[in-house]
Formats: structure tokens, sequence, C-alpha cells
């Protein structure tokens, strides 16, 4: 028996590993741009937290249809790359169905369940077209949604459609062979979904049906392996992303904005109190806010690649729905997409993060930014717990503070906040004035 096929698929396999890695590796760094921050406190809610929202969808059913459709497309994802296993070592050792023998009649089970979680995913990925596409639901059809976005999303969703077809056809071609008592290939027990499609193929020679399953096989395996690299160019990297990205949420309750360390540290020191790492003032102060992805944390780049852009955050938001210019979704592609610009640039020799743009102005407004409420709204309706409201605060801090570009009416909050202690101009002594009026009424 030749080797060349073996020793084809080691190389396509190599080859796609290291892709893969290169890619990989891209993405950490380009994440790690980022500042440092430590998330590692109370481990056990974080892992009860991942395992409920990334590994239990729990948040996704908030919206029973799209959420169970995605539940068989996730559970298929899981399940079926078993079979994958079996497709490596066939492709390593040259052998044809290596667990067949091992595990005899619960083989036939497994293949079934296999083949209904692809007719599964094959109805969910249509309704999700058809979604996208037919139905236009609004959510899918915001102007960040326009070009690439789309098309990524529908190129997803027909690439699986295809590679399901390549298992079905594959288990037809190759049941059909092994009834005619081919040599290598293994009968089975029925298949329930792949018999249907027999009709199809048995008028067909067994040398054509020998490449038609042969075809099959390597464009499954070839397939996934592409999928592979291309999910990390993709939306569809929360597949992986989800996880980390569960377990380093912010725990702390939704109403509590963090305080700037900077301004804490410099409150401190002029109230005589103490400061952690010492009372020495820096040679240079950082920057207030964030103006570019390297002043954000890498929490919040981990974030943007997080995303799978669904929309959901931007469907719930106060200010879109009133016809604002901000987008949560929006917010969370653009920093994604100025970490992927400032990183090509770094490989490339370029610039990097100094090449005359930032993700303030160039990618995000001041008037997107202005626009947000911060309710939190966005933050509770992420599937995978992304935060866009630190994002937008971040950027607000650094308009407000290095800028003073905060609208006329915010600069007279500000001022009355430190002069008064309250948004209104009014001595603090008088805060409770209303109260005594309201009681001079009632006993009147």
């Amino acid at each position: 028996m030749s080797i060349l096929p073996q020793i084809a698929f080691l190389l396509i396999f190599a080859l796609a590993g290291f892709f893969l890695y290169k890619r990989v590796s891209f993405l950490k760094r380009n994440i790690m741009l980022g500042k440092g921050e430590t998330r590692n406190d109370q481990p056990e809610e974080r892992w009860k937290t991942m395992l409920l929202v990334a590994l239990g969808q729990k948040k996704m059913f908030k919206r029973i249809i799209p959420a169970f459709l995605h539940l068989l497309i996730y559970v298929a994802f899981v399940i079926i790359n078993l079979e994958v296993l079996e497709f490596i070592i066939d492709g390593i050792t040259g052998s044809h169905r290596i667990f067949a023998p091992f595990l005899g009649s619960f083989y036939g089970v497994a293949m079934n369940i296999f083949e209904f979680l692809a007719i599964a995913v094959l109805v969910s990925c249509v309704a999700f077209l058809i979604r996208r596409n037919v139905m236009k639901v609004e959510r899918f059809n915001k102007p960040e949604m326009k070009g690439w976005p789309a098309m990524d999303a529908n190129l997803i969703l027909v690439i699986e459609i295809i590679l399901m077809f390549a298992i079905l056809t594959m288990n037809a071609t190759d049941q059909i062979l092994a009834t005619r008592g081919v040599e290598g290939y293994t009968l089975l027990n029925g298949l329930f979904f792949s018999d249907m499609i027999q009709p199809l193929f048995l008028n067909m020679g067994d040398g054509t049906l020998v490449a038609m399953e042969r075809f099959a096989w390597w464009f499954h395996i070839v397939g996934i392996l592409a999928f592979a690299i291309y999910v990390t160019y993709s939306k569809h990297l929360h597949i992986f992303l989800a996880f980390p990205n569960t377990w380093y949420s912010n725990l702390k309750p939704k109403g509590e904005i963090q305080n700037m360390p900077e301004v804490t540290k410099e409150v401190n020191m002029m109230l005589g109190m103490p400061v952690e790492g010492g009372d020495e003032t820096p040679a240079e102060i950082g920057r207030f806010g964030a103006k570019d992805v390297n002043d954000l944390s890498w929490v919040n780049i981990m974030n943007a690649y997080s995303c799978t852009e669904c929309g959901r955050c931007t469907s719930e938001c106060p200010a879109n729905l009133t016809g604002k210019k901000l987008s949560p979704r929006k917010i969370m592609m653009d920093v994604r997409d100025r970490a992927e610009e400032v990183g090509k640039s770094i490989d490339l020799g370029g610039p990097g993060l100094e090449d005359g743009k930032s993700l303030l102005g160039d990618y995000i407004t001041k008037e997107e930014i202005n626009a947000c409420t911060s309710c939190n709204a966005c933050v509770e309706a992420c599937p995978v717990n992304i935060d866009p409201l630190s994002i937008i605060l971040q950027m607000r801090r650094y308009v407000a503070m290095e800028e003073s570009g905060t609208p006329a009416q915010w600069n007279a909050m500000f001022q009355n906040m430190e002069t008064s202690f309250s948004p209104w101009k009014f001595a603090p002594t008088d805060r409770f004035n209303w109260a005594d009026q309201l009681k001079n009424e009632e006993t009147k």
C-alpha cells in the first residue's frame, strides 16, 4: 500500500499546525498590547461563571429560539470533534475507521449520533441563514455589519453546511462499498441519515465510489483544519476565547465604576494617606484614561477578540434604541480592528502605535462615547460577559482629563461636583432643604 496519502496528510497537518501557531502568537501579542491587569481573585466564583456562562451558555437562553439552534451547533461541535480524532489517527496510520474493531456495535450507535448532530447543524445553519438574509433580523443589519462582517457570518454558516454534507456523503458511499464486500470498509449496523441518501450513489461503480468516499474524507478533514485557521481571523474566535473571557469577567457589582489608580494615588499622597507602592512620585505620570489600544487593559482587548458580533448588546442599548450613534458592538469591533492594524504594522516593521492614528478619533468618535448612559445594559446582555462600558468610560476619562473636551453642560456639572459636592449649584448645607419644605407643607 502506498504511503503517499499518509505523507500528504502529515504535511497538511503540520502546515495547518504551523499557521495556527503563528496566528495564535499574533493574537496573544495583540492582546498583550494592553496594560497589565490582575484578575485572579475569587477563583471559585470565576470557575463557576465560566462553567455557567461559557460552557452552559446560561445567558444565551434569554432568547430561546436562537439559543436552542446555537446549542445544537455547539453540542455538535464538541461531540463531532471526537470523530476528528479518528480522522487524524486514520490519516497518520493509513487505517480506516480504526476505532470500529475496538468499540464493536457501539461504534454504529456513535456514528448514528454523529449523523443526527450533523443534521441538527444543517437545520440550524439554514435557519440562521434565513434569519440573517431573509427575515433580516434588525440587529444583524446595523451599519457596522455591512461588508465583511455580514459575509463572514454567512461564510461560516455555508462552510459548516458543506462540511456536514461531506460527512453524510462519506458515510453513504463507505457503507455501499462495505455492503459490496470491498476490502478495507467496515459494515455498520445501519446509519439512519446517510442510508437515506444511498440511492444517489447505488448505480456507481466501485472505483467511482472509492474516489467519492476518499474525496469526502479528505475534504472533511482538510476543511476542518482550514476552518480552525479561518476561525482565528473570524468573529467565531469566541468558540475558544469565550472560556478565558468569562473566567476573567468583572465580578464587581455592575453599578461600581472602578477608580483610576493614578488619581487615587495622587489624592492619597495629598491627604498623607498610605500609598501602595511607596510615596515616590513617578518620573512620568501616565496618561489619564484611554486614547489608543495600549491605554486599555489586556482584558479589554481580549473582550474585543471574544466578540461574536451577535448584536445583543446594541439591541439592548437605550442610546442606540433612541437613534444615537453609539453601538456597543461597534466599540468592540473597533478595538479589535485597531489592535489588528497595530499588530500587522509591528510585524511589517512599521510604526505600530506611532502611525498617527488612535482608537479614539480615527475609529470611535466622541459623539459615540458621550451618548452612553452607563446603564450596563450591554454588559448584562452579552452572552460571554464582554464589558464595552469599561472601554467607553476610559475613553471618556481621556477626553475629560487630557483634552478638557467634554460638553459644556458636563463641565458645569463637574465644577459643581468639585465645589458643591453635587451636580447642582447650591451649597452642601442646603442639600436637605427640600425635606424641610416638604415637612412644613405636611404640617400645614
